[in-house]
């Protein structure tokens, strides 16, 4: 089969490689007919971010169809059509039944994670509760829609999940930091949870016209202090909730800086710095929740309805479309701001 490999920093390359099998009980085969590119796969494309070099793709969204099922599989079978989260819950913990399976507590870490899902096939571990069917078959769906579903692998639910962890409530001013496929889901969750301001702190006029599309009220492209000031300054005052969705130092302290007393923080950006400032946290006790992303639980509970339903449509943050053999490009422009996020069909 056909898989992304990353030969080294700035180059992705497409190679022939074994397919993989069913190696557990529980285990699922996919043949992926939807991709895409992830922020986070950029770590490794821009930087190299400690990745060994040719290795298999960070890739960690996608759609497809069941092709084989492990025979402990009860409530999956061959032809579903399936939205493979990033994240592999088991549904039973403590940590999952309280809404949390992004880092199950039967499933830890790395064995939580999947990769490898820009290819043409990929076993699905733990898919019993983790995997999510969507009802009759991809044909069913325009190309729009499919998008949208695809988001719902990570960035929505992700997004969804910044505001989740924050407790974003009804009548809230809320601070989006990060205009990326994260940050714009998070604007859309944001309004969800019946926000009343929402602010995205951006400085892509392509970016902030999709965000105010979305439901954000107000844009701010200073950053710092500045930016901090301006903040308050449309909002009266301080911000109710703030969402990460970069995971660099700077995001972080920026969401610090825009919050109230008693303010809620809810971060979902990958952290690449570990300086955290706790007494800005206690002088003004800010609430500080996040982490992975509880993918299976937001999209079973909430997000594949809204997207069926056309209450939302996540799926515009794909802003380019790619074949699986132009994953290089695909890389690249996003690496490069030319797209948003790349969306990439396999078949």
């Amino acid at each position: 089969m056909k898989a992304a490999i990353f030969e080294h920093a700035g180059k992705m390359v497409v190679e022939d490689v074994a397919k993989p099998q069913i190696q557990a009980p529980d285990d699922v085969l996919i043949k992926v007919i939807r991709t895409c590119v992830c922020g986070s796969d950029l770590w490794s494309y821009k930087e190299g971010d400690h990745k060994q070099a040719h290795s298999m793709n960070d890739g960690h969204e996608a759609l497809g169809i069941i092709e084989e099922v492990g025979e402990g599989i009860t409530d999956l079978k061959v032809g579903d059509f399936v939205i493979a989260p990033f994240t592999h819950g088991c549904g039973q913990c403590a940590g999952c039944k309280d809404g949390f399976d992004g880092t199950c507590d039967n499933h830890p870490a790395p064995t939580n994670w999947g990769g490898g899902y820009q290819a043409q096939y990929i076993r699905f571990h733990y898919a019993n509760w983790a995997l999510i069917k969507v009802p009759g078959k991809p044909e069913d769906y325009s190309e729009e829609m499919m998008k949208s579903l695809l988001t719902l692998a990570d960035v929505m639910a992700t997004g969804y999940h910044a505001a989740f962890c924050a407790r974003v409530k009804k009548g809230d001013k809320v601070v989006v930091i990060g205009d990326g496929a994260v940050g714009q889901s998070a604007v859309i969750a944001a309004k969800m949870m019946g926000a009343s301001r929402i602010v995205l702190m951006s400085r892509h006029e392509d970016r902030q016209k999709l965000a105010l599309e979305s439901g954000a009220t107000d844009i701010v492209e200073e950053r710092g202090e500045e930016g901090i000031a301006k903040v308050r300054e449309i909002l009266g005052g301080p911000a109710d909730a703030a969402l990460e969705c970069v995971g660099k130092q700077a995001a972080f302290e920026q969401a610090v800086g825009v919050l109230r007393s008693g303010g809620r923080l809810g971060y979902v950006g990958v952290p690449h710095e570990d300086n955290l400032n706790l007494w800005e946290l206690f002088s003004h006790n800010i609430q500080v929740a996040g982490g992975s992303a509880s993918v299976t639980t937001h999209v079973k509970n909430v997000l594949l309805d809204a997207v069926l339903k056309g209450e939302i449509n996540p799926g515009r943050v794909f802003t380019q479309t790619y074949s699986l053999d132009e994953i290089d490009q695909a890389y690249k422009d996003m690496a490069d701001r030319k797209t948003i996020k790349s969306y990439v069909i396999v078949d």
